[in-house]
């Protein structure tokens, strides 16, 4: 094994690295479900964080990804892909044992380390990410990173809903600040640990193609002007930088608000996170044929709007008075969001790309990646400095209906997080107004576009009455290879007549 990149790669190292890339995602996909989002809020929760220190720790990975930019000079200068991996790998998830031993601690220097060690674990993973995507590019061929990369996704969703649903079980055994709980953290973290250096052990075995010779250094600061002097991809930039800012304002703190707000234990968040994300792999069919079919600016006109909407709606949770009603109701709101921010990401990802000019298209794409960056990174600090205003903060509004049969009350209070989850409402409205002034080829309106979708809707109901139905709708893994094998299958069917 070296860490040194292979002038010439055999069918055979190919093949080998491809295996390898899937099976990594096992390791991967284990360490990030045991250490990262609902977990690593309820851990900075149970060392006694403040709302503006989960602001800050749910930044981190945002902001982290505009080290990618020197990354990328560190890589045109080293080129060696694999040993800037590997070393990012390494180093960074040794942090997860820093944070293992920090579960038995608790006070403002363990709050610290935590933090530095997770500020590390992010900037280098960043690092590692840029050279990581570099490297798969070159090795995995273009007619196969369909099939490739939908087995991967397939192990890695399986592995992190899993995992959650174990995690769940653990909290839900464990008491909130006891020792066995202070135990199931210091766990989780070292499994974290010790999968993802078993990742990195892979990703060393796994072959890097040498990389090309350069051919001339281009001025990174004329590359990001190109797109700015856009119109119609500055106004898509606008929509970015507003949707991520009022998502990011919202999303990260829903653990804290149900945990501490609502007092429900972390258990149930998970298992609120392994609902959002079934429903996200379910929906992603479905906004993925409307995209292909129509435009993605249709479908963010569906999506996006109904998300925010699920985020104001998270007001009634603490509305309702009885407890049955109210994680009804989170689980309902939890389907939507996973549902619908599928097809925000798919169809923001495909405009982005779609708007880029050809020959051009890195510079449009890391524009927007940066713009993502610095508004998905900016809005958790700034929430959690909200937060601690709106904390002291009360509205009351009181509904009164009087009739013969007696006067009906229906009080309305608004405290604390709820001011916050009407706000990123209000940020999220004006998102999707920028919205309506990016242009794309084969948008359709939005009554147009929600009438697909009950379309699809309708007949996806009525397929799942019968047996095939059931067994189309759970078979989206393998419907994904099948189609990137039919793909190959065609594209050297069609170049046999050219070989004879």
């Amino acid at each position: 094994m070296t860490l040194d990149p292979q002038p010439q790669l055999t069918i055979a190292d190919r093949e080998r690295g491809l295996r390898l890339l899937v099976n990594e995602a096992v390791f991967s996909g284990g360490a990030a479900a045991l250490t990262s989002g609902v977990i690593l809020t309820a851990f900075a929760l149970h060392l006694g964080a403040s709302n503006v220190m989960v602001g800050i720790l749910a930044a981190m990975p945002f902001l982290a990804q505009l080290l990618q930019l020197p990354a990328v000079q560190l890589i045109e200068r080293w080129r060696r892909r694999k040993q800037i991996a590997v070393v990012a790998s390494l180093i960074g998830r040794t942090m997860l044992a820093v944070m293992a031993m920090l579960s038995f601690f608790s006070g403002t220097t363990a709050l610290l380390v935590f933090l530095t060690a997770q500020m590390l674990l992010c900037g280098l993973g960043a690092v590692g990410g840029c050279a990581w995507n570099s490297w798969m590019r070159d090795l995995a061929p273009e007619e196969r990173l369909g099939e490739v990369f939908a087995r991967r996704t397939v192990w890695l969703t399986a592995v992190s809903l899993v995992l959650g649903l174990v995690a769940a079980l653990a909290f839900d055994w464990t008491a909130a600040g006891s020792g066995a709980r202070n135990a199931v953290f210091a766990a989780m973290f070292a499994a974290g640990c010790v999968t993802g250096l078993i990742s990195a052990r892979i990703v060393a075995m796994m072959p890097e193609p040498l990389m090309p010779p350069v051919k001339g250094h281009a001025n990174l600061r004329e590359l990001l002007r190109q797109p700015l002097g856009n119109p119609n991809f500055r106004r898509l930039l606008v929509f970015i930088a507003s949707w991520q800012f009022a998502i990011n304002l919202a999303t990260p703190f829903f653990t804290v608000f149900i945990v501490r707000q609502l007092h429900f234990a972390v258990s149930f968040v998970l298992l609120l996170s392994v609902a959002s994300q079934i429903a996200n792999i379910l929906a992603l069919r479905l906004w993925g044929r409307l995209s292909d079919r129509f435009a993605n600016k249709s479908v963010l006109a569906v999506c996006a709007p109904a998300y925010i909407l699920a985020i104001v709606a998270m007001i009634g949770a603490s509305q309702l008075g009885d407890r049955t009603a109210v994680k009804l109701w989170l689980v309902g709101l939890h389907l939507i969001m996973g549902a619908t921010i599928a097809g925000v990401t798919l169809a923001s990802t495909n405009i982005a790309l779609k708007l880029s000019p050809k020959g051009s298209a890195t510079a449009y794409v890391a524009t927007s990646a940066m713009t993502t960056a610095v508004a998905a990174g900016v809005a958790p600090i700034s929430g959690g400095l909200l937060a601690q205003f709106f904390a002291a903060r009360q509205f009351e509004l009181v509904a009164r209906w009087s009739s013969p049969n007696g006067v009906f009350t229906l009080p309305i209070v608004l405290t604390a997080w709820d001011f916050y989850f009407l706000l990123a409402g209000l940020i999220g409205l004006y998102a999707v107004h920028r919205l309506s002034l990016v242009r794309e080829t084969g948008e359709i309106e939005r009554r147009e576009m929600v009438g697909q979708v009950l379309n699809e809707t309708r007949r996806s109901i009525r397929n799942i009455s019968s047996v095939a139905g059931l067994r189309a709708a759970t078979d989206l893994p393998a419907a994904l290879l099948r189609d990137a094998r039919l793909r190959i299958r065609l594209k050297r069917a069609e170049q046999r007549p050219r070989m004879r």
